[in-house]
């Protein structure tokens, strides 16, 4: 019966993303390959973070939370935005379906190993995934961060019924019981508030099984992951192993089997706006531009750091907004950003509970052991130094320049935090620093990937026959680009 109640709650995000993502304005450009990956993903994402923020209204318009007032409401919005997804695209739904089962089952253009390859990494993803659904299922709420941060503002939420202000210990104390105290209680209110929401659908509350939105968060990456691959024009062995990548990353499975810290999400949500906002270069669609808004307005809601990972995803538009100076532009953006970071580091600022100093010590074998010699990460390092290394002449070039400036922006932030404030005494302990990596490793996975295509179809371009027979010569003329790179296959029947 409680797997029953969260599965048909927590279906009520999955179709309220993806109904809207559906029902936004689209180009027929917009129907690519990976498309029901990426609509349902994305709208997982989209779903969830929305669903939180009409809690926080019903909150804030002193509706006790209850599962009516949630769901009636909510469900009622998703009915009308399916009615209208259909009104704008009539007859594309059932098509688009049978294009993504065929493009899983028939898997074009794959044979031999790689066929096998194929189905083996679905076959261990479905394994995997399952005994994460175990794990998440059978295991009480893990300690430090999940007990002090996050799950403090859910029991008390659900028992009150609404949201009621957390306090530091000086301003607690003052308060003489008009507030409640936790580790941090400047953190946002998405998280907890998803689970109040399961805990709502079982009807009471259980430190286990409110953190069913984790593991539905990892499965909803995955479909980002290949989704957007797909849709950027990789191959679907390609964005296959991107999905696989990302869920096999041990750092992340303990994120999801220890559900109950907002990295994970955070990490989603991150990879989901980049994604968007590359979808959006690619073809200026309106529904990608909604998208990446969303997801980026989402990320400050998740957690604090979330503020500096949106402001991450900025280069990458200048460099496709303005592509013959956008390069440039950012360059400047960064030397600028880094004398006002000394200037402010002379006043000891503190933000965030980390005050930026200009004594520059970070333990930097100790970030070097844990990226390249720890099992938190595997080899992606590895792998993504190898593919910068091979793809470097396209590196800053139409196609890359966008992906790769944010991929830069997210290293230069990641440089600061441990080097030029006091979060560089966590280097050590290796926790906070794998935490924080974590954000940015799913958009790392996607930069290996993209990266390394782009080296091979250079490599396949400069050793192309160049007097190849009449017959092998294409029968119309190559998918249109610009200079913010490839538009997707513009046949609604690709869509998978």
């Amino acid at each position: 019966m409680d797997a029953a109640a969260l599965i048909v709650g927590n279906a009520l995000a999955w179709c309220l993303g993806s109904a809207l993502l559906l029902a936004m304005p689209r180009r027929s450009s917009d129907q690519t390959a990976g498309e029901v990956a990426w609509t349902a993903g994305a709208g997982y994402l989209v779903g969830a973070f929305l669903l939180t923020v009409w809690m926080r209204a019903l909150s804030l318009a002193g509706v006790k939370f209850a599962l009516l007032p949630i769901v009636v409401p909510v469900a009622v919005l998703t009915l009308a935005l399916a009615w209208l997804a259909r009104r704008r695209a009539p007859g594309r739904a059932m098509p688009a379906l049978r294009a993504a089962w065929r493009d899983l089952v028939a898997t074009p253009g794959l044979d031999g190993a790689a066929r096998f390859a194929w189905w083996g990494a679905i076959a261990w993803l479905a394994l995997r995934f399952t005994l994460l659904a175990v794990e998440v299922g059978t295991r009480p709420l893990y300690p430090w961060d999940a007990w002090t941060q996050w799950a403090t503002k859910a029991r008390v939420w659900y028992e009150l019924g609404g949201i009621v202000p957390f306090a530091r210990v000086t301003a607690w104390l003052a308060a003489n019981g008009a507030a409640y105290f936790d580790a941090s209680p400047e953190y946002p209110p998405t998280m907890p508030l998803l689970q109040v929401y399961n805990s709502l659908l079982l009807g009471r509350w259980d430190d286990t099984l409110m953190n069913a939105s984790w593991w539905q968060t990892a499965l909803a990456l995955a479909f980002v992951m290949y989704g957007g691959l797909r849709s950027l024009r990789a191959p679907p062995l390609a964005a296959l192993a991107g999905a696989l990548l990302v869920s096999s990353l041990p750092l992340a499975n303990a994120h999801v089997a220890l559900a109950g810290y907002a990295d994970l999400p955070l990490a989603a949500t991150y990879v989901a706006a980049a994604l968007a906002l590359l979808r959006w270069i690619a073809v200026r669609s309106a529904r990608d531009a909604v998208t990446t808004l969303v997801l980026a307005v989402a990320l400050t809601q998740i957690k604090n750091p979330g503020w500096f990972w949106a402001a991450t995803l900025v280069p990458g538009f200048i460099v496709a907004r303005w592509p013959r100076h956008g390069v440039r532009i950012v360059v400047a953006g960064f030397a600028a950003a880094a004398i006002v970071l000394v200037a402010l580091a002379r006043f000891q600022l503190r933000l965030f509970n980390y005050e930026l100093k200009l004594t520059y010590a970070p333990a930097w074998g100790d970030l070097a052991e844990s990226y390249f010699l720890l099992g938190n990460w595997h080899l992606l390092w590895y792998g993504a130094l190898g593919a910068a290394a091979l793809a470097w002449r396209s590196l800053f070039g139409p196609k890359l320049a966008p992906l790769t400036m944010i991929v830069v922006a997210g290293l230069m932030f990641l440089f600061v935090v441990f080097g030029f404030t006091t979060a560089s005494y966590y280097i050590t302990d290796q926790t906070t620093v794998n935490r924080a990596t974590l954000h940015l490793a799913p958009l790392i996975v996607v930069f290996l990937i993209l990266a390394w295509q782009s080296c091979a179809s250079d490599w396949a371009a400069r050793h192309a026959r160049p007097n190849a027979p009449l017959g092998d010569a294409p029968t119309s003329s190559p998918a249109p680009t610009d200079a913010s790179g490839p538009a997707p296959a513009a046949n609604p029947s690709a869509a998978g």
